[in-house]
């Protein structure tokens, strides 16, 4: 490699899929931490087996870890901005361009910042709307499990 090679750090997608898959595993195993081993010594007394065990006791005492993740997970997915950037820039043309880089572009690069915060805000109103109804959802699924 010379000097003039161009190498870019974070620019593959396997590196962001890696990365949203680390925060994920750490975050389900600090869920799996908060289980008493008691609950699944008695459901294998019971006879319950793997699968009943992680559907009746797993999964809904960390349902709320995987509530959390997915809220993250929107927010990420809709907030892209770093990845597009050192990846592709926002081409070919504008195949690859978020609300994030319309909004930092017509902003920052085309001076048009009255326009561009009205867009923000409005992103913004999105994105919670987004949220709040996700954790509507999987609230609800969490008292049902």
């Amino acid at each position: 490699m010379t000097a003039g090679d161009h190498v870019e750090r974070g620019g593959r997608p396997a590196d962001a899929t890696l990365a949203a898959t680390a925060f994920a595993v750490i975050l389900y195993l600090a869920g799996l931490q908060t289980i008493p081993g008691e609950l699944y010594e008695a459901a294998s007394i019971d006879g319950a087996g793997a699968w009943r065990q992680f559907r009746q006791i797993t999964f809904p005492l960390i349902a709320a870890f995987f509530t959390i993740n997915m809220v993250l997970s929107l927010k990420n997915f809709l907030n892209v901005f770093d990845h597009i950037i050192p990846l592709t820039n926002g081409g070919p043309g504008t195949a690859t361009e978020s609300i994030s880089l319309v909004i930092y572009r017509g902003g920052f690069q085309g001076g048009d910042f009255a326009y561009q915060t009205a867009n923000a805000v409005v992103f913004f109103v999105v994105i919670v709307a987004f949220s709040l109804f996700q954790l509507r959802i999987l609230m609800r699924r969490e008292v049902q499990a």
